[in-house]
């Protein structure tokens, strides 16, 4: 099975209500309704992977088709941000609601125990997979984690790659948590959901940080008026500026220019 291949079978359209974010599918859904969703696919056995997208994977979908092609092809796309709500709420969906990718992990971990799902954390830096797996198992008593693995920062070899496989398979989680930040964590569930015995790849980017304490979350009002942003940028600047300095501004630009009809986005992968 070529890459492709692999990209395009993972999709399973769950509605057909989605918003056309400057050409990224986001699934014009809220907390509870991808909590429901995941469930079903969960229960139905269905292999899927689950993107949670805001301004940066939109923008880095508009300089990497390979990334548009796989988030428009995931399982599902959540609303990460509040721009992608605002833009979804504009096009008409208002039953769009922030699906924040913290908030979405503790909502599944939840679900999982009374459903008696299990768990496989991958990504983070050093030590920080297993830390997120000792969090999840304090604030969730009787959570299944069968296992957690930090790669490299460079590109799995074959032999860290057979590594990983033998490893996720051999517990056969129902649930893989992916923390690598995008397009890293979207390109390893889509070449990977098909090689691992799992049904469901997450991808949570900073939910791992979050939840361990190495980046303090946002407080609510700050998430609601779509500021999140700038207080990621005062605890990461030297990480986050050139992204937020160049991205934010050109997603104003490009969004304005989609809402006025002067330029025409397709969702169309193909």
């Amino acid at each position: 099975m070529t890459r492709g291949d692999q990209i395009i079978k993972a999709r399973r359209p769950l509605h057909t209500d989605c918003a056309n974010v400057l050409g990224v599918r986001v699934d014009a859904i809220n907390m509870d309704l991808a909590i429901g969703a995941i469930n079903s696919t969960l229960e139905s056995g269905i292999k899927g992977y689950i993107c949670v997208t805001g301004v940066h994977g939109v923008m880095e979908s508009q300089r990497d088709f390979v990334l548009k092609e796989i988030i428009n092809n995931a399982f599902l796309v959540t609303p990460d941000g509040m721009p992608t709500v605002w833009v979804g709420k504009l096009q008409g969906y208002s039953q769009i609601g922030r699906v924040y990718g913290p908030d979405l992990m503790l909502e599944v971990c939840r679900m999982s125990v009374e459903k008696g799902y299990s768990h496989f954390i991958y990504g983070g830096k050093i030590g920080v997979a297993e830390e997120l797996a000792t969090k999840l198992n304090e604030l969730f008593p009787g959570i299944k984690i069968t296992g957690t693995y930090t790669p490299p920062f460079e590109p799995l070899t074959k032999d860290e790659e057979l590594k990983v496989v033998k490893l996720v398979n051999g517990g056969k989680p129902d649930i893989i948590w992916v923390g690598l930040s995008t397009p890293k964590q979207e390109k390893f569930m889509a070449e990977f959901i098909h090689k691992l015995e799992t049904k469901v790849m997450l991808g949570v980017g900073a939910a791992f940080d979050v939840h361990t304490g190495h980046i303090n979350d946002a407080p609510i009002w700050m998430k609601n008026t779509g500021l999140q942003w700038l207080h990621r940028l005062w605890q990461e600047p030297r990480r986050l500026l050139k992204r937020y300095l160049i991205n934010n501004p050109k997603f104003i630009y490009k969004i304005s220019l989609q809402f006025l009809g002067a330029k025409k986005y397709s969702l169309s992968t193909r």
